[in-house]
Formats: C-alpha cells, sequence, structure tokens
C-alpha cells in the first residue's frame, strides 16, 4: 500500500484535490443562499457531495433555478 501511495504524482493530483473542494464548497454555499432550485435541497447535497467532482456542475448546470 506504501508503494502506491509513494509512486502517486502529488504535484498533479494536489492541485485537482483543491479544485475539486472548492467546486464543493461553492456548490454548497450557491445551494444553501438559493431560494428554490430545481428539486429539492436534500437532493442536491448528497448530489454534490457524494458525485464528486461531477456533482457541484450537474448542481450548476441543472439544479440551480433559473428566476
Amino acid at each position: 500500500m506504501q508503494e502506491i501511495i509513494d509512486s502517486i504524482n502529488w504535484a498533479i493530483v494536489t492541485p485537482i484535490l483543491i479544485i475539486q473542494g472548492l467546486l464543493a464548497l461553492v456548490a454548497l454555499l450557491d445551494l444553501a443562499k438559493a431560494e428554490s432550485t430545481n428539486g429539492s435541497k436534500w437532493m442536491w447535497v448528497f448530489i454534490i457531495v457524494l458525485a464528486n467532482t461531477i456533482g457541484p456542475i450537474i448542481y450548476f448546470i441543472i439544479g440551480r433555478s433559473r428566476d
């Protein structure tokens, strides 16, 4: 297991993880401030958190209400 961890190129992985975390954080903050969404807020929380990178993108494309 340690060999696998040692073989990871952290210079590539770290920025991806940071972007993924920031994207999820921004999506969750936007969801918290939104008065209405396309679907329930709890559903979007699960999609954003459990679908990792694609979840926040799906929320911004489909979930945000176009008021």
